[in-house]
């Protein structure tokens, strides 16, 4: 299978599963009202259950379909917890679906999503754009693109012809990224040393040549911005500017912990700034992962805590993160409290709808690896 990054060891989790049941049943037409702590969107019930399993706190979802009609906000997963670990209600209601989440079922680190979503439109942009003869060709191509994690197809009957039988390509992050950065001089944080940030060509399956990758110090590259994210290091950054399809280069503010991915193909225009540290993504040699490798001393890595505990120092603390399956990233408080952490990686759409024009789906990559 060529892939273009593998993450291994991530999204296996087991932090919360002490004390839990595994429960995999569906509860159709059943809602679990309150308690939500955040909605995204997402398909069907089973996608919903997934984002709930890698959720950090998650402990139980209800899911909004098609046919529920209370509001205008269907195709929505509502991840729940409590301080019981259980629903405080369950209410019988048309066009809803609910559930647990699988942390104590031992999932599978990288779930198959096979399901192709009839009358339904994935929305975002896609970063490339071809013509398939029917919806499974264009999954296909998602699946054997390395970037491609999910497509919406243009139907025969799409109203404007010039877009009938399109296959748009949609990406999303497969890496960690973490939702705050902030100085604390009481806290050292650092990352699972399981993540490995790999590169290979698309079509093959040859490991890279080893580079140190292209940074530019004290320098700022002005506009063409296409997302900002925090990032602990330049070259932390630059792993996201790699694994983006469209980043052509990037920024890095030190001071605030922002990296800038930005898109402009046909010019990198280079200004002198303190504090500042630009570079290009790596796209045809093996990184050094050296960011993954260090520990950052006066750096917190708040939230996002699957579990937390006394431990005799940072060594330990990052040796407990990897050994963990579940752990992505760790911040230890007075070299003694340790916090494992994790936050969610399997696709996350910006949105859908019912649209009679479309077909969207997953690629089916992680159904590959399953199999073999």
């Amino acid at each position: 299978m060529g892939t273009h990054f593998i993450i291994v060891g991530l999204l296996f989790i087991c932090g919360l599963s002490l004390g839990l049941e595994c429960r995999r049943e569906l509860l159709v037409n059943m809602n679990f009202p309150g308690a939500d702590m955040k909605s995204l969107s997402s398909p069907d019930a089973e996608h919903c259950q997934y984002l709930c399993t890698q959720h950090p706190t998650c402990l139980f979802f209800s899911f909004t379909g098609p046919d529920w009609t209370g509001h205008k906000r269907q195709f929505y997963c509502y991840l729940k917890t409590t301080p019981s670990r259980r629903p405080k209600h369950q209410r019988p209601t048309l066009g809803v679906t609910s559930g647990f989440s699988l942390k104590p079922c031992y999932p599978d680190p990288q779930p198959c999503l096979p399901q192709l979503y009839h009358h339904v439109a994935f929305s975002g942009i896609p970063y490339k754009s071809l013509f398939t003869a029917d919806p499974e060709e264009c999954q296909r191509a998602c699946t054997h693109d390395p970037d491609c994690q999910f497509f919406a197809y243009f139907k025969k009957g799409f109203p404007h012809a010039k877009h009938r039988f399109m296959c748009d390509l949609k990406f999303s992050r497969k890496i960690p990224r973490i939702p705050i950065i902030v100085r604390s001089a009481s806290r050292i944080s650092g990352f699972s040393q399981r993540i490995q940030h790999t590169q290979k060509f698309a079509t093959g399956h040859q490991t890279l040549k080893a580079c140190e990758g292209k940074l530019f110090p004290h320098t700022n590259i002005p506009r063409f911005d296409i997302d900002v994210l925090p990032a602990v290091s330049p070259e932390h950054c630059q792993t996201f500017c790699s694994v983006h399809p469209l980043c052509t280069y990037f920024s890095y503010i030190s001071h605030t912990f922002k990296c800038y991915l930005k898109n402009n193909p046909h010019q990198m225009p280079r200004i002198a700034a303190a504090g500042i540290t630009s570079g290009l993504p790596t796209r045809f040699c093996q990184p050094n992962n050296n960011w993954i490798k260090k520990t950052y001393v006066g750096i917190d890595f708040p939230h996002s805590d699957i579990r937390h505990f006394k431990t005799d120092g940072v060594e330990s603390c990052r040796r407990s993160c990897t050994e963990d399956p579940s752990c992505q990233y760790f911040s230890i408080v007075a070299n003694r409290h340790c916090f494992l952490k994790r936050v969610i990686t399997m696709p996350i759409l910006p949105g859908l709808g019912k649209n009679a024009h479309f077909v969207s789906g997953f690629s089916l990559r992680n159904c590959q690896y399953k199999a073999t």
